[in-house]
């Protein structure tokens, strides 16, 4: 029974008059994921380059969203043509590569996510998810339809090269990484230095007048809100990790506060102790 694949993220991006807001998913979890792909949001990232995921929590990952209208795309650690190979085989049919920092760089990832003569990946097809193991009419022909690229800018080197990067041919789009970029600044942990930010909006000029189009990651949303005002197309505006985090977080300083436990404040009562009035134990 022939089969038809979703439409890629560069098909999201050009068939949607408004900027693509999504969050990364850095548990690791399947659950998580479908969780997050249920919310409402535009996309979502599967990370492999700063979460414990690998081929395995990937494909359970694009298995349990791909019920849901949300587009997936998969951060791979690194610009590796095998690996890219294998998520590409096991379905994702749109990737991040990190760490972009020239247009050689681009042609490299290019040429890892098309088949021969235009690139260098494997053909396995028959074998894998990514043609639904030959249920996909034609997926070798039209495979270049089907997959689509986006490189990662997030260096000093990257931003005076984002023109030359943007202009490659098969490259989808480019994302910004404020993070690593700072750090190559030597702005460790100052993403929004106004040297970082200023180096973003240059490098969303530069992609922009190649005719792709750019993202950012932004969790601070008056950041975000700069950005998206800036131009951006698509912008990262939290993680699965960061929330539960900052979740649990809340909940403990509401119903704990800055000393003491629940804990003992039940064994304080059951003991005879005089409750205590502080409106952290008072629940």
């Amino acid at each position: 029974m022939p089969l038809r694949l979703t439409p890629t993220f560069r098909d999201a991006l050009a068939s949607t008059r408004r900027p693509l807001a999504g969050m990364w998913l850095c548990s690791g979890s399947a659950l998580v994921a479908e969780i997050a792909a249920g919310a409402g949001l535009d996309w979502v990232l599967i990370d492999m380059e700063h979460a414990p995921n690998g081929l395995e929590s990937v494909l359970a990952q694009l298995q349990a969203v791909a019920a849901y209208p949300v587009t997936p795309v998969v951060r791979v650690p690194s610009l590796d043509q095998v690996l890219i190979k294998q998520v590409l085989d096991l379905g994702a049919q749109n990737i991040l590569v990190p760490m972009v920092n020239s247009a050689a760089d681009a042609a490299t990832a290019v040429a890892a996510v098309r088949y021969p003569p235009r690139g260098r990946r494997g053909v396995g097809s028959a074998l894998g998810r990514s043609a639904r193991w030959n249920r996909v009419d034609d997926y070798l022909a039209e495979a270049d339809g089907r997959v689509s690229l986006f490189v990662q800018v997030e260096t000093a080197e990257a931003v005076a090269a984002a023109s030359a990067i943007a202009a490659v041919d098969g490259v989808d789009g480019v994302f910004v990484g404020p993070s690593d970029l700072a750090a190559s600044m030597g702005l460790l942990g100052a993403q929004t230095h106004p040297d970082v930010v200023a180096a973003v909006r240059s490098t969303f000029e530069a992609v922009r007048q190649a005719g792709k189009p750019v993202g950012v990651n932004a969790f601070d949303p008056a950041v975000a809100q700069g950005y998206l005002d800036a131009g951006a197309s698509f912008i990262l505006v939290g993680a699965d990790v960061a929330l539960l985090a900052r979740g649990s977080e809340a909940l403990a300083a509401r119903f704990i506060g800055d000393g003491g436990t629940v804990a003992d404040t039940a064994a304080d009562r059951a003991g005879g102790t005089a409750p205590r009035t502080s409106p952290r134990t008072s629940y």
